[in-house]
């Protein structure tokens, strides 16, 4: 992974050249170590057995200059070539930026360059990267050997998706520093995308996209409706109206309190009933003759004022 250090504007990037056993891997970073002005290279260090076949890493500090006000290195590792030292190769790629590839364009070692190769995508997938995104450089040394599998079949076989590639004689320094160029250009490329402007860029490319489907799909006729559609609609019968809700009645009126009856009079004894009956007897006689008096004198006023108009007149 690329390490940023925007306090002392710095970029380190990492560089992992993987391939066969001798292959060219630790060439390639001693032709650059050995070309490279001083002022632009570290000490390179290498563990190699006795026989000076890597047995851990190379390691090479580069740097290239400031791009874009930033100071940027490239850290530059190999792998083992040797198949049982597999744990090594796969820590070795644990933060790589860019990868290139060193095929060994003999045509004896073809299969060990398949085998190289799908074990490079292999630990690439499992220390978590998708070896369809990372950049990756073919280079096909030892083009000064005879008996060579042609460019063209190395091509085919090992690059079918025609990945930055060329040939190189890293013995003598051919093709080395092309293939640095091309895994620098694509590593920075990258880098552009995912932190600078080009990651706007893309993004901006995509949001305008997805606005002119969005906007095609909008003008375009819709689908006419089904045949029957409209029929189907019309002979459907509108739904029912919810039945009335039943009134409630009102409550009733709250009944009256019954009073308590009075209790019956006593009778008083004979003779004081027989009194009292004679007593009313003679109130209602009084009260007939009274209203008896009353009317005639009503009917003698209204005789004596017909006298007295008649003889008005």
């Amino acid at each position: 992974m690329v390490q940023i250090n925007f306090a002392a504007r710095e970029i380190n990037c990492k560089i992992v050249y993987y391939g066969p056993g001798r292959s060219g891997k630790t060439t390639n970073l001693e032709q650059i170590h050995a070309t490279s002005p001083k002022k632009c290279v570290g000490e390179m260090v290498s563990i190699a057995t006795e026989t000076d076949r890597t047995l851990f890493f190379d390691f090479l500090p580069l740097d290239i200059g400031k791009v874009a006000g930033m100071q940027v290195r490239f850290q530059l590792y190999t792998v083992p070539g040797q198949v049982y030292y597999n744990a090594t190769r796969k820590l070795v790629l644990q933060g790589v930026d860019g990868v290139v590839f060193v095929a060994d364009s003999q045509r004896a070692m073809f299969e060990e360059n398949v085998e190289s190769l799908q074990n490079l995508f292999d630990n690439l997938r499992e220390n978590g990267y998708d070896p369809d995104t990372i950049p990756l450089v073919m280079q096909w040394n030892k083009q000064d050997l005879p008996d060579l599998t042609p460019i063209e079949e190395l091509e085919a076989k090992l690059n079918p998706k025609g990945l930055p590639s060329n040939g190189a004689v890293a013995i003598h320094g051919k093709g080395v520093f092309e293939s640095l160029k091309k895994i620098a250009y694509l590593v920075l490329e990258k880098l552009n995308k995912e932190y600078g402007g080009g990651k706007k860029e893309e993004e901006e490319k995509k949001a305008a996209e997805a606005a002119e489907r969005k906007a095609v799909a909008a003008a375009s006729p819709k689908a006419p409706a089904a045949v029957g559609a409209p029929v189907a609609a019309a002979s459907a019968k509108p739904p029912a109206p919810p039945a009335p809700k039943k009134a409630v009645p009102p409550p009733p009126p709250p009944k009256k309190a019954k009073l308590p009856k009075a209790p019956p009079r006593p009778r008083p004894p004979a003779p004081v009933a027989a009194k009292k009956a004679r007593q009313e007897k003679a109130e209602a006689a009084g009260g007939k003759w009274i209203w008896i008096l009353v009317a005639a004198g009503v009917a003698a006023i209204f005789v004596l004022i017909g006298i007295v108009i008649k003889s008005a007149l």
